[in-house]
């Protein structure tokens, strides 16, 4: 039976605006069924009902008087437990953070807020988001509603359960490698890095030397997620690197993606090796351009792989929040994230330096490839969703990979600063689903959610999730 829940985030929010829906009957059918449907999920990991009821009461008196409540009026949304929200504990996924209650909120969730959704509660992650999987020592496993047995990726891995589980219709990401993707990928819902600086970070104690970290939303529809980042963009004193808002919203421009567009295919970057089931469903997906009219050509150039630098860069602002706990805390932490923090701490400026300059050197080939290009597409990941508790694969299709092998296309993209999204391929025989990466051009945001939506519309997916059993 279908229920209110499964409707997408825009029209749920146009017919609680339009005095439809009451706000108050869909936080409680959102509040039941997550009582029903996360225990075998581990999507949320913490709850604020009560406050939640209360908030929807207000919106609900609030749409009675006419007033203004802003285009997400009344929407529950799930926020990752690496972003602050007022009152309830920002652990990280780590055991010395149990006790953590922020203060106040995100910039993000702030926005979201006053933009009228209503925080339901917190979605799990791997310890300081560092793994693509999402399993931790304080919160445990989180599980992947198309098969529970499956990770649903990470580091945004609760809340892309949360979001196909269909246990809430919006969830904040944040994606420094690949974290909001990676779990789109895998759980066969859609995710969008924007641009870096597109939608401000913090407030935090500390500036991020790698410039690659960014938020952004995880979704049923494009639609649903060109509203939210409308609600989120916009630059803020607290965040230096934060971008000005778009002379025209998102959502105002979705569905006009201009015609004939020049589209490069790269089926591996020229180093990555993909799960060959995995290949298939990415180019009958590709193929759906070409049914648009758009040209699209397999790109015949490689791009360097940055694993290494990408790695290095990361662990500087991992460094950044937790090399201060290491000699007090080391015992409360995972082993592999101690290790990195401790070598981290050996990094010098003449690496930093060599870091940057080769950084420099993937831009350059980017940029020369979309002086020519328009978008680039790839698989968003080489496999399907591999063990809920790890580890990742270490060989496709008999192939011995390298460790970020398994997340070979997603890093690139964070350290050009460019958006990039993951939208639904198709599902491997097994019923798990693959997911197509969008690229563009730095601040080329507006393309990228206009080519998803265009996409979307040719092959639609939001009448397929998984089947969730429910007592």
């Amino acid at each position: 039976m279908t229920s209110i829940c499964d409707h997408p985030a825009w029209k749920l929010a146009l017919s609680m605006r339009n005095g439809e829906l009451s706000p108050v009957d869909l936080m409680r059918e959102t509040l039941e069924r997550i009582d029903r449907r996360n225990p075998s999920l581990n999507a949320f990991v913490a709850l604020q009902p009560e406050t939640a009821l209360a908030e929807a009461r207000m919106m609900a008196d609030r749409i009675e008087r006419g007033e203004d409540v802003g285009p997400l009026a009344g929407l529950p949304i799930g926020v990752k437990d690496l972003e602050d929200v007022a009152g309830m504990v920002t652990s990280y996924g780590s055991i010395p953070f149990k006790d953590n209650v922020a203060k106040r909120d995100s910039i993000q969730v702030a926005r979201l807020k006053a933009a009228g959704a209503i925080v339901v509660g917190k979605t799990n992650t791997p310890e300081f988001g560092f793994t693509g999987f999402t399993k931790n020592r304080l919160h445990g496993v989180t599980r992947n509603p198309w098969n529970l047995e499956r990770t649903p990726g990470g580091s945004s891995g609760g809340s892309a359960a949360a979001i196909a589980g269909g246990l809430v219709t919006l969830c904040t990401g944040s994606d420094a490698g690949g974290s909001i993707r990676i779990p789109a990928s895998y759980s066969g819902c859609f995710g969008f890095k924007p641009s870096f600086g597109r939608i401000p970070m913090g407030p935090s104690p500390f500036i991020s030397y790698s410039a690659m970290i960014v938020a952004g939303p995880l979704t049923r529809t494009v639609r649903d997620a060109a509203m939210y980042m409308d609600c989120a963009i916009g630059s803020h004193p607290q965040d230096p690197y934060s971008l000005p808002t778009p002379q025209q919203p998102f959502l105002a421009g979705l569905d006009h993606l201009p015609d004939r567009l020049k589209i490069a295919f790269s089926p591996d970057l020229g180093y990555a090796r993909v799960q060959k089931e995995v290949a298939l469903c990415v180019e009958k997906a590709v193929h759906a351009f070409e049914a648009m009219g758009h040209s699209v050509d397999v790109y015949s150039g490689s791009l360097p792989d940055m694993g290494d630098v990408w790695t290095q860069l990361i662990c500087t602002d991992i460094f950044a929040q937790v090399g201060d706990l290491l000699e007090r805390c080391r015992d409360q932490l995972g082993r592999t994230l101690a290790r990195t923090v401790e070598k981290t701490r050996k990094l010098t400026v003449a690496e930093l330096t060599t870091i940057q300059k080769d950084r420099a050197g993937l831009n350059q080939i980017l940029n020369t490839l979309f002086e020519t290009y328009d978008l680039l597409l790839t698989p968003t990941m080489p496999t399907a969703a591999f063990a809920a508790g790890g580890p990742p694969p270490a060989e496709i299709d008999g192939h011995p990979i390298p460790l970020l092998g398994a997340v070979a296309f997603t890093y690139p993209f964070n350290l050009s600063g460019g958006p990039a999204a993951s939208v639904p391929a198709g599902l491997t025989t097994d019923g798990l689903p693959v997911g197509l990466q969008i690229i563009g051009p730095r601040l080329c945001d507006q393309r990228v959610l206009q080519a998803a939506r265009a996409y979307e519309k040719t092959r639609p997916w939001n009448d397929r999730w998984p089947d969730m059993a429910e007592s």
